[in-house]
């Protein structure tokens, strides 16, 4: 999922960004590149990562198994 925000302003160690409904994101300045300005926008890409997906895969597995009464 992309998640695309404009940096409002850059308030001393914090950046305010706004979403397309005008709610508002507090986030740490350091985190943003320097070359960033006010008025850009940032896109963010959130997924659950391959770690959790590994390790929902693997609980799924043991469900289905206990389910079907299968040993490994």
């Amino acid at each position: 999922m992309k998640v695309v925000l404009t940096i409002n302003r850059l308030e001393g160690e914090k950046a305010v960004l706004k979403d397309s409904n005008n709610k508002t994101i507090i986030w740490p300045r350091e985190k943003i590149p320097e070359e960033f300005q006010e008025g850009q926008n940032i896109v963010f890409d959130i997924s659950a990562g391959e770690k959790n997906k590994k390790e929902n895969q693997n609980k799924a597995k043991d469900i289905l198994n206990e389910i079907l009464d299968i040993d490994e």
